[in-house]
């Protein structure tokens, strides 16, 4: 393969590599590690190696792709579209070939080894009072000698039985009055949707007599990588069903700005990225309808947590704004939709939807979620939240005053732009341990509750084996190389000569660290690379430093407690994140998970009325930094590139850990020295 042959891109993975001419997708994938299914063998019966070619130019990957970029479609895929139907703009991996440089989304259900959405519902004591609930009432008849429509009568008795304002209702409800009245002998159970900014109340749904219901409501996490939702009981609060999915939006680009870069430089391309998100909510709502054996007409409100990237392409909102200084939005405040308006049809055609209040320009909805469920504002001491992810949302606060701030990390922390990199499904690493003495590694994988070295680990890996390694299995692997000395302060791997371990090799002018080699069973070999080291050390540094930016805006040095929200809290020990000085420097029992907060924060605001109040209340007063315009945030990235650190003090996780003082840039030394 020459640098002539075509180059080829897979999203999500960001895989690439170049293949010959007239290779087909499905080859390719193998050849370059991508997870693409097939059943069949490649004879275009399985329908599981479905791609979705993108078309035009690709700023983020420097790459223009023709609409030949693949083969024209062959009769086996005529045959298959015929039969059984391929969604537009498909082709199928075994048939198409490739002919010239192209970009590739593999859709979910192509994929051989799922994405695990690991944002799980929290428990929380929330005081139930739902925008939307139910109410059974007795209608007057008509009365010829008081002429009023049934609508009128039907006001009347939410009135005088259950004091309630005047409603209003939709044509297609106000079409289906009459029919549910006499089919109920003037006895209906309505439901009633009641704004808590105490708007115009709105009839949703009614049936005829007695409907107990329970009615439900989803809180949907739309984060820029993966979707999260809980489908909740509005009556108890209880989360009935969890699930999630991929945010398809990857294709476009893996972080906000290449979002935003997508949208500046495609005409229409916001318009496509709004497109793909709400179908991917609407079948989200629809899949977890069906896991739960529900009546999608009861699931009657959505409430929506995202970044502010997000929030407006889910709003149909062009981004470009949030692109370049000011970073204007187009509303910080709270937004009340019809859920068909995120394109949630699948559940109650009068279904609601209530997206929370954005904090500022980079600090969305999300991290108002969060400081929702953790109340910052009511903490005697003062604690720093950190929600990870693509993008992370930072809260510092007491009692007396809240700051936020959001911090670029890119996708690193979740296994993009690694190596051996992957998203957290069945086969990905996801633990590491590696011994001090001996310097070799122990693993875990997402799947398997073995430990690598433990008896019938094989056997219970299954035939899928270890594919890669996932986000937080990267984090502990680099924070325990730092440990086991094959690491320096620096982050550079020294040589096997160095460190004593012939698991470090020599690739290119830089080493790596052999984590798994699976290439006698025809397995990858996954290794820890230089170049993943930085990515880890470039994410790190940038959310220590905005950490360090409001506690310089608070004037303090040291935070007396740490709470890590999101998939990454739930995942990674307090112990590798302090080795990496991803966060400051506390006692290690003073950091804990909150699990998925902006999606406890959801399902909170979902429940209640006086909270939605509450946090638009709070939004108000928190102080925003906004990390792209403060001078000290490069000063405190580049020292915050060392392991933990080159100057900030670690003495709490001195008295648990102590890390070699090793240093292998030997070669660097001399040449300066030379100079």
């Amino acid at each position: 393969m020459t640098e002539q042959d075509p180059l080829v891109i897979f999203t999500p993975s960001g895989k690439r590599g170049h293949v010959p001419r007239g290779t087909t997708v499905l080859d390719a994938a193998r050849r370059l590690g991508v997870d693409l299914d097939s059943v069949c063998g490649g004879r275009g019966i399985c329908s599981k190696c479905q791609v979705a070619p993108g078309i035009g130019h690709f700023s983020k990957h420097g790459l223009t792709v023709s609409e030949d970029a693949l083969s024209p479609i062959n009769a086996v895929e005529q045959r298959y579209d015929e039969k059984r139907g391929l969604k537009p703009g498909r082709r199928l991996g075994c048939q198409a070939q490739i002919l010239s440089d192209v970009v590739l989304d593999i859709p979910p259900e192509s994929q051989l080894h799922r994405q695990v959405v690991r944002k799980a519902a929290e428990a929380r004591a929330v005081a139930m009072d739902p925008a939307t609930r139910l109410f059974l009432v007795d209608v007057a008849a008509p009365d010829m000698h008081a002429p009023t429509g049934d609508l009128e009568r039907l006001n009347a008795a939410l009135a005088a039985q259950w004091g309630l304002p005047e409603a209003r209702a939709s044509l297609p409800v106000l079409a289906r009055l009459q029919e549910v009245l006499r089919a109920g002998h003037w006895q209906v159970t309505v439901a009633l949707h009641q704004p808590h900014t105490g708007g115009e109340a709105e009839i949703l749904d009614l049936w005829p007599g007695f409907f107990e219901g329970p009615l439900y409501g989803l809180a949907i996490d739309l984060g820029s990588t993966t979707i999260a939702a809980h489908l909740t009981d509005l009556a108890t609060g209880a989360v009935v069903a969890s699930s999630g999915v991929m945010n398809p939006q990857i294709r476009f680009g893996e972080d906000l700005m290449s979002r935003v870069s997508y949208a500046m430089m495609n005409p229409g391309g916001a318009g496509e990225m709004t497109t793909a998100v709400h179908g991917a909510l609407d079948e989200l709502a629809r899949a977890i309808t069906q896991e739960a054996g529900i009546d999608p007409r009861t699931m009657v409100e959505a409430v929506l947590v995202c970044n502010p990237v997000m929030h407006h392409l889910a709003l149909g909102i062009d981004p470009v704004e949030l692109g370049q200084a000011p970073f204007a939005l187009a509303t910080s405040g709270a937004v009340e939709i019809t859920a068909g308006a995120l394109g949630i049809r699948s559940i109650n055609p009068s279904g609601r939807a209530y997206v929370l209040p954005l904090i500022a320009g980079h600090v969305g909805a999300d991290a108002a979620a969060v400081a929702l469920s953790e109340a910052p504002e009511k903490s005697e001491d003062l604690v720093l939240i950190v929600d990870v992810g693509t993008n992370a949302e930072i809260i510092l606060g007491d009692r007396t005053r809240v700051l936020a701030c959001s911090s670029p990390t890119g996708p690193a922390f979740e296994g993009a732009q690694i190596s051996s990199g992957q998203r957290a499904a069945p086969g990905a690493i996801e633990r590491v341990r590696i011994d001090p003495a001996t310097k070799e590694p122990r693993f875990r994988v997402i799947g398997c509750d073995l430990w690598s070295d433990e008896e019938g680990f094989e056997a219970a890996l299954g035939k899928g084996g270890v594919t890669g390694i996932c986000g937080s299995g990267i984090i502990e692997a680099v924070a325990e190389m730092r440990m086991a000395g094959l690491l320096d302060s620096a982050g550079l791997i020294g040589t096997a000569e160095q460190t004593g371990s012939a698991r470090c090799v020599p690739e290119g002018r830089t080493q790596a660290y052999v984590l798994h080699d699976g290439s006698a069973a025809g397995g990858p070999v996954i290794t820890v690379t230089q170049g993943d080291i930085r990515a880890i050390q470039l994410a790190k540094s940038a959310l220590y430093a905005g950490a360090r930016l409001l506690m310089d805006r608070m004037g303090v040095t040291r935070v007396d407690r740490v709470v890590l929200a999101g998939a990454f809290g739930a995942h990674i020990s307090p112990l590798h994140a302090m080795v990496l000085g991803m966060i400051p420097d506390v006692p290690l029992d003073h950091v804990r998970s909150a699990g998925n907060a902006a999606g406890t924060g959801a399902r909170i605001a979902l429940c209640s009325r006086a909270a939605r109040r509450l946090i638009e209340d709070n939004v108000r007063r928190i102080e925003k930094v906004e990390t792209a315009v403060e001078p000290k945030f490069q000063e405190h990235f580049v020292a915050a590139n060392a392991l933990p650190h080159a100057s900030d003090p670690f003495p709490e996780l001195e008295k648990t850990v102590n890390l070699p003082e090793v240093s292998f840039n030997t070669a660097v030394s001399t040449r300066r020295r030379r100079r």
